[in-house]
């Protein structure tokens, strides 16, 4: 990762990070376990309309999502809420949730984990991302559904 410390502060440039592709959503990781002695890990995403992750459980971080464009569909076992842009959204450990873009644009949002860790799953998961690269193939996603399956116990979570 591309990070200047500078005494004991840590300065993420923009457009640094590593950048993956997951299930077509871009992801940016600005911030990670190592560069924030564990206390959280900060994501960047661009979710397509119709993107997004299925339900799935986080069994020892919170996460947190801040709606920076877009509409997203915030769910958990029960219910469904539409949310714009300028919303904040917590789900505690242990909670079932999931987020779709259910609108027309791509919705930009940062998504935070504390503590740090699984944004690791992201890094594990994805398809390098360079600027201006094309998503992959949608054949790519049959392939990413079936590795997050085998990797995400690792990262304290599942899907349900």
């Amino acid at each position: 990762m591309s990070f200047e410390e500078f005494e004991g502060i840590v300065h993420i440039p923009p457009k640094a990070g590593p950048a993956r592709w997951v299930f077509g959503d871009h992801y940016t990781i600005k911030a990670d376990k190592e560069n924030t002695n564990g206390s959280l890990g900060l994501i960047e995403a661009m979710v397509p309309p119709g993107g997004g992750p299925p339900l799935h459980i986080h069994h020892d971080s919170d996460e947190a999502f801040y709606l920076i464009e877009g509409e997203l569909e915030i769910s958990n076992e029960k219910r469904k809420q539409i949310v714009g842009a300028g919303a904040f959204v917590f789900v505690p450990k242990g909670k079932v949730h999931a987020f779709k873009n259910v609108g027309d644009e791509p919705c930009k949002m940062l998504i935070i984990f504390t503590p740090a860790g699984f944004e690791r799953f992201f890094t594990e998961l994805g398809v390098p991302a360079e600027e201006d690269m094309p998503a992959p193939e949608a054949a790519q996603y049959a392939a990413d559904v079936a590795k997050a399956q085998s990797i995400v116990a690792r990262y304290k979570a599942e899907y349900v």
